[in-house]
């Protein structure tokens, strides 16, 4: 940046120009914009939402409801389709899916003449940090980063794109063609996506998992998944940070993490006032895991004490409640391994995830 024509100073030139107010183009900028169109919203009847703060609320004396969402500067009006993101509407609900992002990636990567596949990745695979041939870092950055913006609508490539992404920093052909596998099987159903169905009463669900010391670093896998009504809403697969001693430990981290979530979505539901049916209903298909939550004195899990007291005190004050599910009634199984094509295709399913292209 230089000073503006006119305003230079002779002999000056350890001189600099104060600034008093945020210029276009300067870091502090956007963050200053979003504080002032803060206040204008504030001021105009609009109220800040707690668990998103670019989401402004304002119920009218009529019962009028307007959300406002800000991104970019512009208005969109009814949303069809938003950054690779298209949605449709009819009388069940509301259809998103990324069917034309899906075929731009198969046509940039070469790949529209591909064999197919039934899954992402292999059952029992073994990928880790490989000794293989190095493959392009730029390259591999740039898929990964476009398959995980692909995992906001395709719930059944969380846990793929979630292996890949762990090796970013020295990508390998191994890995690689980890990434291929995904894109054999983006082939095989570009047009899937999630159906918001149209509910009168809404009652939130939620399932976690952990694939107890899945990968070759023996660290656990959590996933979990969050229903509203019959509709997905959210959901997570991630490596966790540190080696869990045993299968009961691994699963109530992931029940911990999956809590949280809860937490944030009905901080996002009290905002809009939706109304949902209480208590939350927590599946976990671990009972050790389920055993500690409810107790709280137990000498072999001091180590996440905070985890333990935080679920304890969720599942005393009444918001939650646990129920043991059947490991092969377990939806969040989906999110911590590789899966047979079988079971992997019943739990895509029992995620809703449709076709709407598909003669019914």
């Amino acid at each position: 940046m230089e000073i503006p024509p006119g305003f230079e100073v002779q002999n000056e030139r350890n001189k600099v120009c104060l600034l008093k107010k945020a210029l276009y183009g300067l870091e502090q900028s956007p963050r200053a914009w979003f504080g002032r169109f803060t206040k204008a919203m504030v001021s105009l009847g609009y109220k800040q939402s707690q668990g998103d703060h670019t989401l402004f609320i304002k119920h009218s004396s009529t019962g009028k409801l307007t959300l406002l969402v800000v991104y970019v500067d512009d208005m969109i009006g009814k949303l069809k389709y938003f950054l690779g993101i298209e949605v449709a509407y009819s009388k069940n609900g509301i259809f998103i899916s990324q069917r034309k992002y899906v075929l731009d990636l198969l046509k940039e990567t070469g790949k529209q003449g591909c064999r197919t596949s039934t899954v992402p990745i292999e059952q029992n695979h073994k990928i880790g940090s490989e000794e293989s041939v190095p493959v392009e870092k730029a390259q591999y950055q740039r898929l990964v980063g476009k398959l995980i913006y692909l995992s906001h609508t395709r719930p059944d490539i969380a846990y793929a794109v979630s292996v890949v992404s762990q090796f970013m920093h020295d990508p390998r052909e191994r890995h690689m063609q980890a990434i291929d596998k995904i894109l054999q099987y983006l082939k095989s159903s570009p047009e899937k996506g999630l159906l918001f169905k149209r509910e009168d009463t809404l009652t939130m669900k939620i399932y976690t998992d952990a694939d107890y010391a899945g990968s070759i670093t023996r660290k656990s896998t959590s996933g979990y998944c969050v229903f509203l009504g019959d509709s997905l809403v959210t959901w997570r697969s991630k490596k966790q940070y540190r080696v869990s001693c045993s299968s009961a430990e691994a699963e109530f981290r992931a029940l911990a993490r999956g809590m949280c979530e809860t937490l944030w979505m009905k901080i996002i539901l009290d905002d809009l006032k939706v109304k949902v049916d209480n208590p939350v209903q927590l599946y976990c298909d671990n009972k050790s895991a389920m055993s500690i939550a409810h107790n709280p004195i137990h000498d072999r899990t001091k180590h996440i004490e905070i985890d333990r007291h935080f679920i304890k005190d969720n599942l005393d004050r009444g918001f939650v409640i646990t129920t043991h599910v059947p490991t092969e009634l377990q939806i969040a199984d989906i999110f911590t391994k590789g899966l047979p094509q079988g079971r992997f295709q019943d739990l895509v399913g029992k995620l809703g995830m449709i076709d709407i292209h598909l003669p019914t």
